[in-house]
């Protein structure tokens, strides 16, 4: 571990770094299936969603930034290259052939639900960790993708 003006023991920001490294890697992914819906999407409701889809895209991309640098700030490297993220990522993979809209929204909703799961148990880590930095850096995330995903709900529901 590198020197770090955290005040934490190392081994705690070690399990805290290897939580925050899981959410950076499904955050990565989830850029990526994001992007290729908003690149692909067609139908209906295109007007609506392709800028809301690079919404959420620009949104993961500054939490994805925020986490690494968190990553680095406990002392630890930030790991995110397209194949590790491949390779280590707990989304299902993104149908790329796919245009339908309410396909895109209800595949989104599903793997962004999976990533709040890994986010929520990072803050539960941080929480146990007494790591109240982090654990405020996830809620934050964790609310601005709530909403995201309560706008995909709204969008399934008739």
């Amino acid at each position: 571990m590198k020197n770090t003006p955290s005040q934490l023991p190392p081994e705690l920001r070690k399990k805290i770094c290897d939580s925050l490294r899981a959410v950076l890697t499904d955050g990565i992914d989830l850029h990526s299936q994001i992007k290729i819906a908003h690149w692909n999407i067609k139908g209906p409701h295109f007007a609506a969603l392709h800028p809301l889809f690079d919404t959420f895209a620009t949104d993961l991309a500054a939490q994805n930034d925020e986490l690494a640098e968190r990553i680095v700030t406990l002392g630890v490297l930030a790991v995110g290259t397209v194949r590790h993220a491949a390779k280590n990522s707990r989304l299902p993979d993104y149908p790329q052939e796919l245009t339908k809209d309410l396909e895109h929204v209800r595949l989104l909703t599903e793997r962004i639900g999976t990533w709040l799961v890994g986010a929520r148990q990072a803050r539960e880590l941080a929480i146990e960790c007494k790591d109240d930095d982090t654990m405020d850096l996830l809620t934050k995330h964790i609310q601005a993708f709530e909403k995201h995903a309560w706008f995909l709900h709204a969008t399934l529901e008739t």
